[in-house]
């Protein structure tokens, strides 16, 4: 059942007291009256109201003037004041000194039913969005991170501490590392939290709509352009922007974001006016930067900028005592997801995924884990859950489905393919585009395709 709510009355006028409780009463609340705000006061002090229903004019203590001491006096309870002599100004001043809403008198029953209940459900809406933020930071702050590796520990601190300044973050490591994770709880233990966090994978956007997504452009900039679009740029004015795979950015786009970087200021495509910007920008990337400098494929004075405070990710198979922490953690949040009762990993199969060398670090991991929990017959994961990958203790390939006593063609390409897909992106040390033109396939294809095999 649903909690009775609370209110309080409070009117000079009995008749007006007599009606607001008859009729509130059979709409479920329980209601309680005052004659004037001095006696609403010692009721506010003594128990605890939702809404607090007052007419302006009274004596002893008006309306306002019980708004402005409910406020003062720090109770929490809805106030919505009421008058017969009110006009906009009289409204607009109660709603400045904290009223929810301003009724004029006379009134319909059904207005004062609806005002409260829309009062109700505005509160719930707040409550459910402050739980939400909470959660969300929760999740995704420094105090989320699952390790206790030394290594780890130093970089989250290291990285908390850069938090606390606009300088740029260029955050280094593997795929699946979790660079995204620790760019979001920088983002939240900064003094910008407040602000939009807007992430984009350079690597995944075609190059000739990659700086209208960054930069915005203006109506008639281009085919198609009908109206003018803010970047993402502009979309993260006041927070922070999360610029993943940044060695992925064409040369002509790295000229614009050392702009963007030095003087804070864009410019959409076909328009000539700059425009202020206040970003935080992180920058994540598994390419080896320095390199592609002196290879002439990263812009030098772009690199230094953008390496103000870095932050290096170690792979999962240099902590490999975070990996049953990590599967703990994973079966939990997906046997909840799934609603599925599965508890644990019997040791079997915990030791083949601590010996797992995990190319694809944590993210490969939760795939792998959320897998064997849809296999898994009983309340616990064994060996026969786990991919032919983990348990074969290598590649997957097709010898491994010959194995499983598996005869089809086309799970053989399969394996064969991912095989080939994980061995490209090792010698291209994560970098998809040259991986792409290894394999000889498009960069949209091999994005499919990686997603596809929980690469």
């Amino acid at each position: 059942m649903a909690v009775e709510k609370k209110v309080l009355v409070v009117d000079d006028e009995e008749s007006m007291r007599h009606m607001l409780t008859e009729m509130l009463g059979q709409e479920g609340y329980l209601v309680e009256t005052a004659t004037n705000g001095v006696e609403a006061m010692e009721k506010a002090n003594s128990e605890e109201f939702d809404f607090i229903l007052a007419d302006i004019r009274m004596p002893r203590m008006d309306g306002t003037t019980l708004l402005d001491e409910l406020r003062k006096k720090g109770i929490p309870a809805t106030v919505i004041l009421m008058s017969a002599y009110g006009d906009v100004n009289t409204a607009l001043e109660a709603i400045k000194r904290g009223a929810y809403d301003y009724i004029p008198k006379p009134f319909r029953a059904d207005e004062i039913v609806l005002t409260l209940r829309k009062a109700e459900e505005h509160f719930r809406l707040l409550r459910e969005n402050a739980l939400l933020r909470s959660e969300i930071k929760r999740e995704y702050s420094f105090e989320g991170f699952i390790t206790n590796d030394p290594a780890m520990q130093e970089v989250m601190r290291t990285a908390q501490k850069m938090a606390q300044y606009k300088s740029t973050v260029l955050i280094v490591g593997e795929s699946g590392t979790g660079k995204e994770l620790v760019a979001k709880a920088v983002h939240l233990a900064s003094p910008r939290a407040g602000g939009n966090f807007v992430a984009i994978n350079c690597g995944a956007i075609p190059e000739n709509l990659l700086e209208s997504e960054l930069f915005g452009h203006t109506k008639g900039a281009f085919t198609d352009a009908y109206r003018p679009k803010k970047g993402l740029f502009e979309e993260a004015d006041g927070g922070t922007i999360f610029l993943d795979e940044v060695g992925e950015l064409p040369l002509m786009l790295q000229v614009k974001l050392l702009r963007a970087l030095q003087e804070e200021e864009i410019r959409r495509v076909g328009d000539t006016k700059p425009i202020k910007i206040d970003v935080r920008i992180i920058a994540a990337t598994v390419r080896d930067l320095e390199n592609d400098v002196q290879e002439g494929k990263f812009r030098g004075d772009l690199f230094y900028r953008l390496n103000v405070l870095p932050i290096h990710l170690p792979p999962l198979c240099e902590r490999k005592g975070d990996i049953p922490l990590l599967v703990d953690y994973f079966l939990k949040r997906w046997a909840e997801r799934l609603k599925k009762p599965v508890v644990t990993a019997d040791k079997e199969a915990m030791d083949k995924l601590i010996s797992y060398r995990w190319p694809g670090n944590v993210r490969e991991l939760e795939n792998v884990i959320e897998r064997a929990i849809v296999l898994a017959e009983s309340d616990r994961i064994t060996v026969q859950d786990l991919p032919p990958t983990i348990r074969h203790g290598g590649e997957a390939s097709v010898g491994d489905i010959e194995r499983d006593d598996v005869i089809s063609i086309k799970k053989a390409s399969r394996a064969l393919e991912e095989r080939l897909i994980r061995r490209a992106l090792d010698q291209t040390a994560g970098n998809r585009t040259q991986a792409a033109k290894l394999l000889e396939i498009s960069h949209r294809a091999l994005l499919y395709k990686i997603k596809e095999y929980n690469i």
